[in-house]
């Protein structure tokens, strides 16, 4: 892991935000995984040479079985986003991070959603449909 400075110029471990799998969403915990993984890259929280948590504080965190955790690391090496080194732990390889002003502008567009009134799940919709016909 990389040290950071926060505010107050202390070196600190910058350590992703990783949240627990909804384990009623229907997407299986492996893909959330992996979505949450590829989000800290895409955001620049995480960026090449990163060494993620050990797997079993990733267990943890995620509050999934070993196993689940290594399918979705496993996967994301062969996407190409991580690697590993055995016995030392996975790094972040891919940088797929985005643009800030991305990032402002898909915040502009979710708060123009809400304003309508649109739920997340009609969004997606919406957003499947325009992007199949780009």
């Amino acid at each position: 892991m990389r040290v950071a400075m926060d505010d107050k110029g202390n070196n600190e471990r910058r350590r992703p935000k990783f949240k627990k799998v909804d384990k009623h969403s229907g997407i299986p915990a492996y893909v959330q995984v992996m979505n949450q993984v590829k989000t800290e890259v895409i955001l620049g929280r995480l960026v090449p040479g990163d060494q993620l948590p050990p797997v079993r504080e990733l267990e943890t965190m995620f509050d999934v079985n070993v196993n689940t955790i290594l399918k979705a690391l496993d996967k994301l090496k062969s996407e190409g986003v991580l690697s590993s080194e055995q016995g030392v732990g996975y790094f972040v390889t891919s940088n797929i991070a985005i643009e800030s002003s991305i990032i402002d502008e898909l915040g502009e567009f979710v708060r123009k959603i809400k304003n309508v009134g649109l739920d997340l799940y009609t969004t997606i919709l919406l957003i499947e449909e325009v992007w199949k016909n780009e």
